[in-house]
């Protein structure tokens, strides 16, 4: 069993990471297109393209203008590491020993508008770039243009080498839409998280993503190969709801309001 997450726009390279057997990236070619496409923006651009403040044009466009392949080792680190979002602080990837890390780096993959499919040992360097991002890329009208098959492909190589039947999706529609699931083999299961809020249950984004970092990380702790034990999960109040469940995706509820 694999599972798949969406990145994170916040990163943190100041915390010192555990000493681990990094990777290379899987795509550095596609890397480096887009980042020579980007470089190409000034600040203003940046912010119109991305919907971002001043500042963070600033950074990023500082970022992009820094970004290099091969990587220099001192500006790297393991993705798993490098994201911060609200996924990533429920995942708590610094509180895993050793052995779960390897167990995530074998079955977790993380999807990425500029990386395209990440392992979670996978040196990368800083960069801010949604998969929903309109940036047309050489012939491609944009990020899911240039990726076209070849997240998919290369996903469904690594579940094939690891002996995975089954996905777990993890991540947000805007970047599980870069799979493209007719032509993908395996089966998708997908947990979804429900707060109860004004009389009914429905997702709510923050605690959604908080949901989904919880439920990775109580997969790769008990080390869970099979999506019939995922209704276990128990994590920060939720429990699984059969009637709301429909086939492969499985509804998980929390009952006190948001």
């Amino acid at each position: 069993m694999h599972i798949v997450l969406s990145p994170a726009k916040s990163l943190d390279y100041e915390t010192p990471a555990p000493k681990t057997n990094n990777s290379d990236i899987l795509f550095p070619q596609q890397a480096k297109l887009i980042a020579s496409c980007v470089r190409q923006l000034k600040q203003e651009q940046l912010m119109k393209l991305m919907k971002i403040s001043a500042p963070l044009a600033q950074l990023n466009h500082h970022r992009f203008q820094l970004w290099q392949y091969p990587f220099v080792d001192d500006e790297v680190k393991a993705a798993l590491f490098a994201f911060k979002g609200d996924v990533y602080t429920s995942l708590d990837a610094y509180s895993l020993n050793e052995q779960e890390v390897s167990y995530a780096n074998e079955k977790l993959r993380i999807l990425s508008g500029m990386y395209g499919l990440l392992r979670p040992l996978d040196n990368i360097m800083p960069y801010r770039l949604e998969m929903g991002t309109k940036l047309s890329v050489g012939s491609h009208k944009n990020l899911y243009a240039l990726w076209g098959n070849d997240i998919g492909i290369a996903l469904e190589r690594d579940m094939e080498e690891g002996g995975s039947e089954v996905l777990v999706n993890l991540a947000s529609n805007e970047y599980f839409k870069s799979i493209n699931k007719k032509q993908f083999a395996k089966r998708i299961v997908t947990p979804v998280f429900k707060d109860w809020k004004n009389g009914q249950y429905k997702v709510i984004s923050f605690f959604a993503k908080k949901a989904r970092g919880l439920m990775t990380r109580f997969i790769i702790q008990n080390k869970i190969n099979n999506p019939d034990d995922l209704i276990a999960f128990n994590e920060d109040g939720y429990y699984y709801k059969a009637e709301l469940s429909k086939g492969d995706e499985l509804v998980f509820v929390r009952d006190n309001e948001g």
